[in-house]
């Protein structure tokens, strides 16, 4: 009898036990991720601003993902193509790394522009936040900084400025810079700000706004001169140069900064796990200090973080565009 019982026994739980295997065979694998190599698209030359900000990102990146992680440029437009491109990515591993104005102004300045920033793109995090310097060629008129403006006033059109393309908070800026000191220098765009840099140490722009380390490397290279941060007061990336309240621009102030965005193709758990890896690497002493030589102050802001950025820089930017009427010819 009890041979009976505990073979009954045996036959009831393994026949409770047989739906609970059913379900897990039954259930889905969730597959590894990333699967295969992850791509990050930068809307700018090699050697740019946002292409060594990328390129610091990518390495602890695959370290910490077990994947290769590379970086792709697709230049143009002033980065719109690369975000574009990214904006309709469906594979989940594209990401980009852009600035201000193709998460912020894009859409302001070109209605038809093929992506919306706040539709088609998820922010991931904020990288750095930087000040630009207003900078001249070392052959420029101008015993001092008031001495300069007031020729570059009395030039008129006469005068050329450089941008890294249209939209661009170098191009905004400089109209913003022209509005408040009378200046009607005439713009001209270029692919980055590296070769803004180069057009003007070979003549052919009067002046124009670069990123700090840029500007620094070709002060100290004896190339450029600067003229002052675009920052209400003196910047700590470039402590030794004027505010433009010093230099007489008063109420004058522009950041622009790196972020990593995501197509919004891509699972919001994916984008999340991307958003703590990127923050934490970004935060990182090593990593740091490699982006404030390149001329950033680090953030590593949430994907939280970043939206409101954008919706507070849209608001902003905008109203320039507005006021100034910037288009985007």
């Amino acid at each position: 009898m009890r041979r009976q019982w505990i073979k009954l026994s045996v036959i009831s739980i393994a026949a409770s036990t047989l739906p609970l295997l059913a379900t897990a065979q039954a259930a889905p694998k969730v597959p590894a991720w990333p699967s295969t190599t992850l791509r990050i698209i930068v809307g700018f030359p090699g050697g740019s601003s946002p292409d060594l900000t990328a390129r610091t990102l990518a390495e602890p990146l695959s370290k910490a993902l077990g994947q290769p992680v590379i970086v792709e440029n697709k230049v143009g437009a002033g980065g719109n193509i690369a975000a574009d491109y990214v904006a309709k990515a469906t594979d989940n591993h594209t990401l980009g790394l852009m600035i201000n104005g193709n998460l912020t102004t894009a859409k302001l300045l070109n209605p038809k522009l093929p992506y919306d920033p706040l539709k088609d793109l998820l922010p991931v995090s904020l990288v750095g936040v930087s000040p630009l310097v207003l900078m001249a060629p070392k052959s420029a008129p101008g015993a001092n900084a008031q001495a300069f403006l007031a020729a570059a006033k009395q030039a008129g059109d006469r005068w050329s400025y450089g941008s890294p393309g249209v939209g661009t908070i170098g191009h905004i800026g400089m109209e913003l810079f022209k509005s408040k000191t009378g200046t009607q220098a005439v713009h001209v765009p270029y692919p980055g700000y590296a070769q803004v840099a180069t057009g003007m140490i070979g003549g052919q722009l009067h002046l124009s706004m670069l990123p700090p380390a840029l500007a620094i490397a070709q002060v100290k290279g004896d190339k450029l001169r600067a003229i002052g941060v675009t920052s209400s007061g003196r910047s700590a990336l470039a402590p030794e140069l004027p505010s433009m309240a010093e230099v007489g621009v008063p109420d004058f102030n522009l950041e622009i900064w790196n972020a990593v965005a995501a197509p919004k193709s891509m699972p919001p758990a994916l984008v999340a796990k991307l958003a703590v890896l990127v923050s934490d690497i970004a935060r990182t002493p090593e990593v740091r200090q490699k982006l404030y030589a390149q001329g950033w102050q680090v953030v590593g802001s949430s994907p939280e973080g970043l939206a409101k950025r954008i919706q507070a820089d849209t608001r902003i930017y905008g109203g320039i565009i507005k006021t100034l009427d910037v288009s985007n010819q």
